[in-house]
């Protein structure tokens, strides 16, 4: 049995390689190959490209990358004639693996998709190319699934992924011990997210509005660096007297033990929420990329923990709005105000409820073999 897998950035590859997993577990002899990084090779799936190649933010930065675009496909056209896949899955990233789903779909091959296109929040249309080239989605949000039923489209809901990846923290003393901080002092938690072109926007920003809050409420301030980066590349973001924490492999540590985290929008905030974590949305991208999502989303938030909650709990700061002042001014207030941060936790744990029950990958690889089978 073949399947070609493509995931097109670091959540991908990791949600990706969880359901490898299982699926080499059921069925070691399956052969994997496509698209991924560093966790699915680890999988032993057989790279054609690494997500490396496909890390793109924006829409003006998917223009200059299109040559290089057009030859990953290309090549991947020539795979669905010659390796002859039983089948693909795709894996978000819906601007590329929705232009796929359709050529595997023209060639004849099962097409299957997991954590599907976020159609609720801008161009709901492409529900109904789903419904002709997908032969069926997995989705990770119960809300979605009834989205996709009415429209006829083969669809499981599957729950979310970062229940089986979530791992238990630190306590806070311990946390406290490990990595030299200090208890009377409050902690604030960076997570610039990680793709370069993210944290190449926001990470000076946060840093400064976290500089702010240093000097206002003496905290400390950790970075929780993404495994896909190398931490001198976080580290140069920081002066060399710089007492600026930085941690990597420890990120459900400092989420659950931050007194409040600056986060960039993306599942990261879904984390936060899993472990009711007063949070600052924020998000930067090109002026041109700002204009075109601003004509294209059609929703009122962007963070997932408010998109979750059906309301907005955390405050968002996008674009302009997503200075260093307004970063600190927010994060200020749940410093100054123990009740309303008290409130935000308790607000924060309907999002752990709507994310559904561990075993999300699990069911995806047992649903796939079932179909081939």
């Amino acid at each position: 049995m073949r399947l070609m897998i493509i995931a097109g950035e670091a959540s991908g590859d990791m949600h990706g390689a969880a359901v490898v997993k299982v699926l080499k577990k059921i069925k070691p002899d399956i052969e994997i190959f496509g698209i991924g990084g560093d966790k699915m090779k680890k999988e032993s799936v057989q790279l054609i490209y690494h997500i490396d190649e496909l890390a793109i933010m924006g829409s003006w930065e998917v223009v200059k990358k299109l040559p290089t675009i057009r030859s990953i496909s290309k090549t991947l056209d020539a795979l669905l004639i010659h390796k002859k896949p039983d089948a693909v899955l795709l894996i978000d990233y819906p601007g590329f693996n929705l232009r796929f789903a359709e050529k595997a779909h023209n060639s004849g091959i099962k097409t299957f998709y997991y954590i599907s296109p976020q159609i609720w929040a801008w161009n709901f249309k492409r529900i109904n190319k789903i419904k002709k080239i997908v032969d069926k989605i997995f989705v990770v949000f119960e809300f979605e699934e009834e989205i996709y039923k009415k429209a006829g489209i083969n669809v499981e809901y599957v729950g979310h992924p970062i229940l089986d990846i979530i791992e238990q923290p630190l306590e806070k003393s311990d946390f406290y011990k490990r990595y030299g901080l200090e208890k009377n002092r409050p902690i604030i938690g960076l997570f610039p997210g990680s793709r370069y072109q993210e944290v190449d926007k926001i990470l000076p920003t946060m840093l400064n509005a976290a500089r702010e809050l240093e000097t206002n409420f003496y905290a400390q301030i950790v970075i929780g660096a993404a495994s896909v980066f190398e931490c001198d590349y976080i580290k140069s973001f920081l002066d060399e007297d710089s007492n600026v924490k930085v941690l990597q492999y420890a990120t459900y540590d400092l989420m659950k033990n931050c007194d409040v985290a600056i986060v960039t929008s993306g599942t990261a905030t879904l984390e936060l929420a899993y472990f009711n974590t007063p949070m600052v949305i924020v998000y930067k991208t090109s002026f041109l990329t700002y204009l075109i999502g601003k004509l294209l989303i059609k929703i009122k938030n962007i963070g997932l923990a408010n998109i979750v909650a059906g309301k907005q709990i955390v405050p968002e700061l996008i674009q302009h709005r997503a200075s260093a002042k307004n970063i600190a001014n927010e994060c200020a207030k749940f410093l100054k105000d123990e009740n309303l941060r008290n409130l935000v936790s308790s607000e924060l744990k309907i999002v752990g409820t709507k994310l559904g029950k561990p075993g999300a990958s699990t069911k995806v690889a047992e649903s796939i073999l079932k179909s081939l089978s």
